[in-house]
This record gives structure tokens, C-alpha cells and sequence, in this order.
């Protein structure tokens, strides 16, 4: 289910695309609110988005974030953004919007690895989860890459620590 902080900040993007007077202008607003988001202000603050080729934080806002919306349709983003809000297992007639049942109705090997700079997914979300999951486990990637810890290839130190969790999780 998407927690409530998740659901706002959701709800920000869509108010944006939605009030852009041009398409174009709530895509480009979009990228740079997700930039915001989708890595960590240590980030930032090491300013790791030089190593990436970039010559300053305005031209990786444009040529990084800007210009992967720019690509997308404004339809299909507000489409994923509905169905990002109203993501629920236990929205059915099995679980009647029990959360807590239909973790437990889980019956897979489980692997919860949040970033411990996700702000999106927070860690404390994958804590609450934990108890109702029968075979689970919850290791944080330790990562300043937020959201896409693991993600972007100029990465290889947090693609590690996810494999290696991974191959844990399948040799168990």
C-alpha cells in the first residue's frame, strides 16, 4: 500500500503537470522535482552528479532530469501516478483492505532493501511490513544514491552490496 507521505508527494507531481500552461513546461517541472527526490541531499552535497559528466548542477537538472521526461507522454505519467496511489494488496475482496492479512497471505522469500536514503521508500515503511511477512528479511542498501541506489551504472559499489544480498537471499 503507499504510505501517506509517498501519496503527497505524488499528489505534488500531478498538481504540476496538471497546472503547467504547456505540457512541456509541467515535464521539465516534473524532471526537477523528481531530481529532488530520487537522490539523497548527501547527494547533493558531494555534488557526486560531476562524476556523471556533468558541469554544474543546472546543466544536470536539464540534461539528466529534464530531458528523460521530456520523453515521456503526460497521459501515461498521470496514468502511472493513479496506479501508484491506489496500489493496494489488500484492496480486494479477499483481504478487504486488511494490510496486515494480506502480508501475511506472502508466502515467497522476501528481501525489503530500502536505501538508507530512499525518500520515496522509507526504511521504517519496510519495518512496519516486517512482522506480517513469514519469510522475510530487511537489509538497508547503505547508499547516498536515495531512490536509485543500486540504479545508475557509474554505481558498482551499491550494485554489489545488492547482488550480494541477493545471492544471500537465493542460497537460503
Amino acid at each position: 500500500r503507499t504510505a501517506p507521505h509517498n501519496f503527497v508527494f505524488l499528489e505534488g507531481v500531478r498538481a504540476t503537470l496538471q497546472a503547467a500552461a504547456t505540457p512541456e513546461q509541467g515535464l521539465r517541472a516534473m524532471g526537477r522535482i523528481y531530481a529532488g527526490w530520487a537522490l539523497s541531499q548527501t547527494f547533493y552535497r558531494r555534488e557526486l552528479w560531476r562524476g556523471l559528466g556533468f558541469a554544474s548542477l543546472e546543466d544536470f537538472l536539464v540534461r539528466s532530469w529534464e530531458a528523460s521526461f521530456m520523453r515521456r507522454d503526460r497521459a501515461d505519467l498521470l496514468a502511472q501516478l493513479w496506479t501508484w496511489q491506489n496500489g493496494d494488496i489488500s484492496a480486494n475482496d479477499l483481504y478487504r483492505g486488511d494490510l496486515k492479512m494480506a502480508l501475511s497471505g506472502i508466502t515467497a522469500k522476501v528481501l525489503l532493501m530500502p536505501s538508507a536514503t530512499d525518500l520515496y521508500f522509507q526504511t521504517d515503511d519496510s519495518r512496519a511490513e516486517l512482522p506480517h511477512l513469514r519469510n522475510a528479511r530487511l537489509v538497508e542498501i547503505p547508499s547516498v544514491w536515495g531512490h536509485r541506489a543500486g540504479n545508475p551504472l557509474a554505481n558498482p559499489e551499491d550494485a554489489s552490496f545488492i547482488d550480494a544480498q541477493v545471492e544471500a537471499l537465493l542460497d537460503a
